[in-house]
């Protein structure tokens, strides 16, 4: 009999949604696909150049477990510069991407039954990796009048005496709303005076649009720095997806703890790409400026034509490259005798019907919405929205 752990574990619907996606392309279907979590964008050249040179110079060797000292300087760097936060190289633990980042702090945080208090809606991995760690995801539904973005009142609903931490996604996914100072002071406040630790992902923190800008919650004061660890990487910013490059950094007992779990799971992170995070450190930022440009058209045309379409809603995003799209008014309606009942089914009809892609918000915690990813080029996005409009106007 297989792991009862293991099998309680649901896969990642948004894999399986572009999955799909890709397998109908693949036979030929043209299919616009919104249901892609990374950018379209190819990795910058001098990053790639910098993988090219570690391969002609032979760094293909096992590195330090936590990752190459120049590295982990580089991240004390950027953080320094874009955050406000010191960090010793001995704070900092580069891994397999943020992901593995999010399992070795859970895996170094939790014992059997302490609970983490998650946000909905969410990412749709983080409960999941609570649950392999042996701890209790508790979700904490937030309302659309707030953004998405939880309030004391709500957290002091949700925790107890088994709560370890709380974990806070900002830029968000699936909904992108960034949290501001004042948001997250009151986050940080709730915390210190109960001693939670904060689980920080900051992933998306480079492609915030408009007037707003990141804080780290972990920059407000050093009693909530002291209980944070802030989860970061390449994957969004650089287009580094495939590149598998994540850190965190955080108290150095904690960072000890998570090298020693790391050091049995995987070893190091792959050498070659970590040579290429340094150049995406510490080299031209242009290439992360002209992605901004290009997301934050693209944002602008999906929210203004979602606002256009009857039956349609969404609170505009700030951060990341999602629109989370409210379609809870289309339920019950049908379309040749199928029925709109759910997101999920709203999302199966849409990709049978008007071959489009995208991803329910069942798994992300919020049945009623749909995410979209604008990761994809402006033509395809024109062509995928009015396909969406032409399958809700076929609806009775």
């Amino acid at each position: 009999m297989l792991s009862k752990k293991a099998q309680s574990i649901s896969p990642s619907p948004t894999l399986a949604i572009d999955a799909k996606a890709k397998k109908m392309k693949a036979d030929g279907v043209d299919v616009i696909g919104f249901g892609a979590g990374e950018p379209d964008f190819d990795t910058p050249e001098h990053i790639k150049d910098a993988a090219v040179s570690a391969i002609h110079d032979g760094f293909t060797r096992y590195t330090p477990v936590a990752g190459m000292l120049d590295l982990q300087q580089a991240i004390c760097e950027k953080l320094q510069a874009d955050n406000g936060l010191t960090y010793q190289p001995n704070e900092i633990v580069v891994s397999n991407g943020a992901k593995h980042s999010l399992t070795n702090v859970f895996a170094a945080l939790l014992n059997p039954g302490d609970e983490v208090i998650i946000p909905a809606p969410y990412w749709v991995s983080y409960s999941e990796i609570v649950k392999l760690n042996d701890g209790v995801p508790v979700i904490v539904p937030t309302q659309a009048e707030n953004n998405f973005k939880i309030t004391p009142l709500e957290l002091a609903g949700a925790v107890t005496s088994k709560t370890k931490a709380i974990l806070i996604n900002s830029p968000n996914n699936p909904t992108g709303q960034v949290y501001t100072a004042k948001e997250l002071q009151a986050v940080a406040d709730f915390a210190v005076a109960r001693n939670l630790y904060v689980v920080s992902d900051e992933i998306y923190e480079k492609l915030i649009y408009g007037e707003h800008e990141h804080v780290s919650i972990a920059s407000l004061n050093e009693k909530i720095k002291d209980l944070t660890i802030v989860i970061n990487g390449v994957s969004k910013s650089y287009a580094m997806t495939g590149w598998r490059i994540g850190y965190t950094a955080c108290r150095a007992d904690i960072a000890k703890t998570m090298s020693s779990i790391q050091s049995h799971a995987t070893s190091n992170p792959n050498s070659i790409a970590q040579k290429a995070t340094i150049a995406a450190l510490t080299g031209s930022q242009q290439c992360v400026a002209d992605m901004k440009v290009a997301f934050s058209q693209r944002r602008d045309y999906m929210v203004d034509k979602i606002s256009a379409i009857p039956g349609l809603s969404c609170i505009e995003p700030t951060g990341a490259f999602y629109v989370f799209m409210d379609v809870s008014s289309l339920f019950e309606r049908s379309l040749n005798g199928q029925p709109v009942q759910t997101s999920d089914n709203f999302a199966a009809l849409l990709l049978e019907q008007a071959k489009v892609a995208v991803v329910p918000g069942t798994g992300f915690g919020a049945p009623n919405y749909v995410r979209l990813s604008y990761a994809l080029g402006m033509e395809q996005i024109k062509t995928g929205m009015t396909r969406i409009e032409d399958f809700i106007n076929q609806l009775k």
